[in-house]
């Protein structure tokens, strides 16, 4: 992984954290991610006017890619509605880097050298440690409806990861392959709230349009710079990388939802750190 692409993956880390804290202020989780989808469907739709069209070969992952993201909206929103945001965004991603490790080492063939190994493993304990300190600092006993929302969101975002590392790269065009699957992926909630909610729909959007259309350039932003990453470095490093979102998360609820930011979240910092610093490592 060259600096230019932790870079690109950094930046995405952050935008990724800044439309998950904009999705989760907004108290209806349906309504909010109608916003998402919705948006990154608009966005989808006249990037796909401007960009090379995915090769053939690409469909079927795309085709998969969009189930699955319209199934980790579904369990992020219930594990938005369940628990807390400090709680439940960590889980959510810190179960997916060792997964798309496993599942890349299985399926595509990549096995990460001994440096991006020990960094996925370091980077991982230091996401899976902020995880178990936000249960346990909760002072409260584990809401297990939560919890295994929040783990079933992990293993789609596995999922889809290592679907969209081998469809993108099998685009031709990595701006293409991103355009369609908001496509694809950006149709389904917003036809879901319009049965759910019909006429009443556009009314209850309007508070919240600004907030949540910012969201969804947020999200395509941070999809499509990791997307761009997977045509140049292997799955497992990225994933992992990508997770550092989670100390972002954590800075944003300390700061927006006056969550507490401790010991063990800068042990998690630093811990991510040292990850980053071993998968960078030159082979």
């Amino acid at each position: 992984m060259t600096p230019l692409v932790a870079f690109a993956v950094l930046v995405a880390a952050v935008t990724h954290a800044s439309w998950n804290a904009i999705t989760h202020a907004i108290k209806d989780q349906l309504l909010s991610f109608t916003l998402i989808s919705g948006g990154g469907l608009l966005i989808g739709a006249a990037g796909a006017l401007l960009v090379p069209f995915p090769a053939g070969a690409a469909w079927p992952y795309l085709l998969v890619s969009a189930a699955l993201h319209v199934a980790y909206m579904l369990l992020l929103m219930r594990s938005f509605t369940l628990g807390d945001f400090g709680q439940m965004y960590p889980i959510a991603r810190g179960t997916a880097p060792l997964v798309v490790t496993v599942l890349a080492a299985v399926f595509v063939g990549e096995r990460p050298n001994a440096w991006a190994t020990a960094g996925v493993a370091v980077a991982s304990a230091g996401l899976v440690g902020l995880a178990l300190w936000g249960i346990r600092g909760s002072g409260r006993r584990p809401d297990w409806p939560a919890l295994l929302a929040a783990l079933a969101t992990g293993l789609a975002i596995a999922g889809y990861t290592t679907v969209d590392g081998v469809g993108v790269r099998a685009s031709g065009s990595s701006l293409g392959y991103i355009a369609w699957l908001m496509i694809l992926e950006g149709l389904a909630i917003p036809a879901y709230a319009l049965y759910r909610r019909r006429g009443e729909l556009v009314g209850q959007l309007k508070p919240y349009a600004a907030r949540g259309l910012l969201g969804a350039a947020l999200s395509v932003t941070a999809y499509g710079l990791v997307l761009w990453a997977q045509t140049r470095a292997a799955l497992a490093p990225i994933a992992a990388l990508r997770e550092s979102s989670i100390i972002v998360g954590a800075a944003i609820g300390a700061v927006f939802f006056k969550e507490r930011f401790g010991a063990p979240r800068i042990a998690a910092a630093g811990l991510m750190v040292v990850g980053i610093g071993l998968m960078l490592h030159p082979s």
